[in-house]
C-alpha cells in the first residue's frame, strides 16, 4: 500500500471528469488500499479516486469512530451502524432520495475551509465492489452526506462550488491568490443532521 498525493485546488486535474471502471482486477485492488491508507493518512472519512488524479469512478468512505472514548456516543444513525465499514465503492448511482440536510463540510482538496453545504437527507446507493459484484446500501446522516461529497469528485465538482456564486469566487479568489491557511481542526460541534457530537479534526474528505 501507498499514501498518496492528494490534489488541491486549484488544479485542474479536480475539474476531470472520471471513466466509469470496467475492468476489476488487481490494480483496482491496490487503488483501492491506497485510497484508504491516503484516506486515514489525511485523517479524512472519504477520498475519491479522482482526488489522486485517477480518473476512476471509485471513492472509498469510512465515517465510523477512530478516536472516541467508549462511553461517549458515536453520533451514527442506526442506518449507518448497519453498514460495514470502510466501503470501496465503485461505479455509483444515487437510485432514490429523500428529504434535505444541511452540514458544514471540509475536503482534502480544499484544506482548512469549511462551509455549509445542501445535500439529500437519506440516499438508496447501487455501486459495484472491488470485485465488480453489484451492491445496494440505504444510508442517512454522515454517510449519506460523505457519499453525495465524493461523488461529486467524480464529476469534477468541489464542495465550494454548491455555494452562491458570490461565496463560491471569494472562496476561490482568496486561495488563488493568497494560497490555504494554516491547516486547523474543528472543534467538536453538534451535527445539524444527527443532533450529537462529531470528531474533532473531521474532514468529509
Amino acid at each position: 500500500m501507498s499514501i498518496l498525493k492528494v490534489l488541491t485546488f486549484p488544479d485542474p486535474r479536480l475539474r476531470e471528469i472520471s471513466k466509469p471502471v470496467t475492468k476489476f482486477d488487481d490494480s483496482i485492488k491496490k487503488l483501492s488500499k491506497d485510497l484508504l491508507e491516503t484516506m486515514y493518512a489525511e485523517n479524512g472519512i472519504g477520498l475519491a479516486a479522482a482526488q489522486v488524479g485517477e480518473l476512476s469512478r471509485m471513492l472509498v468512505v469510512d465515517i465510523s469512530p477512530r478516536d472516541l472514548e467508549k462511553d461517549e456516543d458515536d453520533g451514527m444513525t442506526e442506518l449507518e451502524r448497519k453498514i460495514k465499514q470502510p466501503l470501496v465503492i465503485i461505479n455509483p448511482e444515487i437510485t432514490k432520495h429523500r428529504g434535505k440536510t444541511k452540514y458544514d463540510e471540509g475536503c482534502l482538496s480544499v484544506p482548512s475551509i469549511y462551509e455549509e453545504v445542501d445535500r439529500f437527507e437519506w440516499i438508496q446507493l447501487a455501486y459495484q465492489d472491488v470485485d465488480g459484484n453489484k451492491q445496494v446500501l440505504e444510508t442517512d446522516g454522515l454517510l449519506a452526506i460523505c457519499i453525495q461529497h465524493e461523488m461529486d469528485h467524480l464529476e469534477g465538482t468541489l464542495f465550494i462550488d454548491h455555494l452562491s456564486f458570490i461565496k463560491s469566487n471569494k472562496i476561490k479568489n482568496q486561495i488563488k491568490k493568497n494560497g490555504y491557511p494554516e491547516k486547523r481542526g474543528r472543534p467538536k460541534k453538534d451535527d445539524s443532521t444527527t443532533g450529537k457530537k462529531t470528531k474533532a479534526l473531521q474532514e468529509v474528505d
